[in-house]
C-alpha cells in the first residue's frame, strides 16, 4: 500500500489507521497517543491508530525500571543532552535513538476482547513472524516481553493500558549505533540489533513494511490505511550527542 495524505474524512471504520511519522521527539509522541486514545475511547467499533516512528536520543524507564539500570551519571546524561523519562508502561529502562523503529499500537483491547497477557503475545508474534519472513532466527524468553537472537535482544515490548486502550508498545533494534545501546544496562542480557544479527545493513522501509503487515494480522484487522505524518503531530527540534 501507498502512503497518502491524511484526510480526516476518509472512511475508516474497524480499520487499523497506520501514521509513518519519521524521526519525532520523545515527549511529542506521547501527547499524540494521549490524543489518540481518547479519540479510539469515543468510537463505537474496534478501529484503532497505529504510530510508526524514530526518537532522537533519549531514555524511558517504565515501571520495573530503576536509576541503577542506567550506567551514566546525571550530569553526564546532561553533558550529551539525553532526557530521561519515567513512565507508566510495562518493561524496564530503553534507550531511544535513531536507527531503533518504534511502533505505538493504539488500539480498543478490552472491546476486542483481549487481557493484558494475550494482547502483548499477539504482539510478540507479530515480531517473530516478520523477523521469520526475514531470515532471522528469533526467539522468545520465558518471562521476557521481548525477542532474542543469537547475539542478543533485539526488540523489547513495553505496553500501557487505561481505560481498555492500549498506548506505547514495541521497540525494535534495527540498525542504531551499538554504544548507544549500552547506556542502558539491559535486565536480560546484551542488547543486540537487526544489523549487528546479520553482519550487514537491514533497511528500516523492510523492517517497517514487514511489522506493520504482520501486527494487522496478528492483531486481526481486515484492513489497514497508511498516512504519511498526522496534522495534530507537533514537532520540535533540538541538538543531540550521544557519543
Amino acid at each position: 500500500m501507498h502512503p497518502a495524505p491524511f484526510n480526516s474524512t476518509a472512511p475508516l471504520s474497524g480499520a487499523l489507521e497506520v501514521f509513518l511519522l519519521g524521526l519525532v521527539d520523545f515527549d511529542a509522541a506521547l501527547t499524540l497517543q494521549d490524543r489518540l486514545m481518547r479519540e479510539v475511547a469515543g468510537r463505537d467499533d474496534g478501529g484503532g491508530a497505529l504510530l510508526v516512528c524514530e526518537h532522537p536520543p533519549l531514555i524511558s524507564v517504565g515501571r520495573e525500571g530503576s536509576q541503577a539500570e542506567i550506567r551514566c551519571s546525571s550530569a553526564e546524561l546532561l553533558a550529551r543532552q539525553i532526557p530521561v523519562r519515567w513512565l507508566n508502561r510495562g518493561g524496564g529502562s530503553l534507550v531511544h535513538v535513531p536507527g531503533q523503529l518504534v511502533l505505538y499500537p493504539i488500539l480498543p483491547i478490552a472491546r476486542r476482547g483481549w487481557g493484558l497477557s494475550a494482547y502483548r503475545d499477539r504482539l510478540q508474534q507479530s515480531l517473530l513472524a516478520a523477523f521469520r519472513e526475514m531470515s532471522i532466527r528469533a526467539w522468545q524468553n520465558p518471562g521476557s516481553a521481548g525477542v532474542f537472537c543469537r547475539t542478543g535482544q533485539v526488540a523489547q515490548i513495553g505496553v500501557a493500558v487505561r481505560s481498555g486502550i492500549s498506548s506505547h508498545g514495541l521497540f525494535v533494534n534495527v540498525n542504531p549505533r551499538m554504544d548507544a545501546l549500552h547506556l542502558v544496562r539491559a535486565a536480560t542480557g546484551r542488547s543486540s540489533s537487526l544489523t549487528h544479527e546479520r553482519g550487514h545493513a537491514v533497511a528500516m522501509s523492510t523492517v517497517r513494511e514487514s511489522l506493520i503487515r504482520h501486527l494487522t494480522e496478528e492483531l486481526n484487522y481486515s484492513r489497514y490505511h497508511i498516512y504519511t505524518g498526522h496534522p495534530l503531530l507537533k514537532r520540535t527540534k533540538r541538538v543531540v550527542a550521544y557519543a
